[in-house]
């Protein structure tokens, strides 16, 4: 078909077919399970249309920006050949990248305003934001160390699952002695933080700096700076909420 030769049509048609299993579910259990006629169904679909172009859009603007961007970083720092500035550079992304997401502003709110209703916290206006504000910063520095303990890893070239076990073993001690109120919090916040923004940014310097390094395979060594940007929230948002 002439018109799937367009770039752009291909990708729509591709974030629909992508999408179209969710609906699937929806629908099917709406109709034969529930048994329930679906409501407003022309509010369903234009917000499904709403949401294939909104997802279209957004692949488009990370294989033309953050994808290329996050690559010529690395490819550029690696070149220069200072440590001290890629591994700033590296922190820096994590935790400009995590505090910008939309997902863990969201949630710190909620917490905050949780944390205000059970009691935690006072329940004003300026605690709750001071509680948000402190939870958004410990995740984003928490990120920002992680990307910086990957891209350290990268150029050693020690295997993956060293440091994760590590930080793994962390994480099951200081558990026991974590607050109740805040251990779900800490566990939800590594998966929360790495969202839309900060995952493309992160994986693209990865496999740019490992491309860029000679020795460096961008597969086998390029990957897995997510699992460190996952794991090290939930270290230290039990520590941010030991220490509060």
């Amino acid at each position: 078909m002439p018109l799937l030769n367009n770039p752009f049509i291909r990708q729509l048609f591709s974030s629909f077919l992508d999408l179209a299993p969710i609906l699937a579910v929806v629908i099917i259990f709406q109709v034969f399970v529930i048994q329930q006629p679906i409501p407003d169904v022309a509010e369903l679909i234009i917000g499904t249309f709403l949401v294939v172009l909104g997802l279209t859009l957004f692949v488009q603007g990370l294989e033309q920006s953050l994808f290329p961007l996050g690559e010529s970083m690395a490819y550029a720092f690696a070149r220069k050949g200072s440590l001290l500035w890629l591994l700033a550079f590296a922190f820096c992304l994590g935790f400009g990248a995590a505090i910008a997401e939309p997902a863990l502003i969201a949630v710190a709110d909620k917490a905050a305003n949780i944390a205000a209703t059970g009691g935690l916290i006072e329940q004003s206006g300026v605690a709750k934001d001071s509680y948000a504000l402190g939870l958004r910063v410990t995740v984003a520095l928490s990120i920002g160390f992680a990307i910086l303990v990957g891209v350290f890893r990268i150029i050693r070239g020690w295997p993956v699952h060293y440091p994760v076990f590590a930080g793994f073993g962390c994480v099951a001690v200081m558990t026991p002695f974590a607050p109740d109120e805040i251990i779900g919090i800490a566990y939800d916040s590594g998966a929360i933080a790495t969202s839309t923004i900060t995952v493309p940014l992160v994986t693209a310097l990865g496999v740019g700096l490992a491309t860029a390094i000679k020795g460096r395979n961008p597969m086998t060594d390029g990957f897995g700076l997510i699992v460190f940007a996952v794991l090290m929230p939930m270290i230290f948002v039990m520590a941010y909420g030991m220490i509060i």
